[in-house]
């Protein structure tokens, strides 16, 4: 238990974002499925809409937290190619489609089958959701590979951050809550809600979720 207070004492000196170590693979997704209109759900500060703005026509950011909201519009005032909307995914308007929809850490905020139902929806033919989630530690693999976050979590904390933080960085401060599913819950969702969808374990307590819409989709 010391050890790992003294972990902790030593991540909050040298804190990084662990959502942000994937930005550019989230973004490198969205390219290669050649989507034009993008829909970044629980957007924050705008770090992924950043990446995602230099490989899309036009990116559109959800975040239900006002002052995280404004923060990320103020960013991008200057570009029309970029709109934020102060909105959780429920109040946005679902008669548009997207060519790709990313959510990073937002989608266990969120009741599972219901979101991937609705997300599915959301897509245009052909249309790509690309998900970074959080998920419950359950299994001889999660605990190992939690096990292995835990030591590179401090290096890395040194090479993004190594000089000593008075306070956690503005994009790291939005609230948080702790996932209900296991890895196993989301995959079996997953395979009713996005047939094909391919996951994976990653380091660092997130998985990776990438579903392809097809691109001619069949009657109701």
């Amino acid at each position: 238990m010391a050890l790992l207070a003294h972990l902790e004492r030593f991540n909050q000196r040298h804190p990084w974002s662990h959502n942000d170590f994937y930005g550019r693979w989230v973004a490198g997704q969205v390219a290669a499925s050649g989507a034009r209109h993008v829909l970044d759900i629980g957007c924050g500060t705008g770090n992924l809409v950043e990446l995602l703005r230099h490989r899309a026509t036009s990116v559109t950011g959800l975040e239900p937290d006002p002052a995280t909201a404004r923060v990320a519009a103020d960013r991008f005032s200057d570009t029309d190619t970029v709109v934020i909307e102060r909105a959780a995914f429920a109040e946005h308007a679902r008669q548009r489609r997207w060519d790709a929809i990313t959510l990073v850490a937002v989608l266990h905020h969120l009741p599972l089958a219901e979101t991937l139902r609705e997300l599915r929806g959301c897509l245009t033919p052909g249309g790509r959701l690309v998900i970074v989630g959080c998920y419950r530690e359950a299994s001889p693999g999660d605990h190992l590979t939690a096990a292995l976050a835990a030591l590179a979590n401090p290096i890395m904390g040194l090479v993004k951050h190594p000089a000593r933080a008075r306070a956690l960085p503005v994009h790291m401060t939005a609230p948080t809550a702790v996932a209900r599913e296991t890895l196993a819950e989301i995959r079996a969702v997953a395979a009713t809600e996005l047939p094909g969808a391919r996951i994976r374990r990653r380091l660092f307590w997130r998985y990776s979720l990438v579903y392809d819409a097809p691109a001619h989709p069949g009657p109701a």
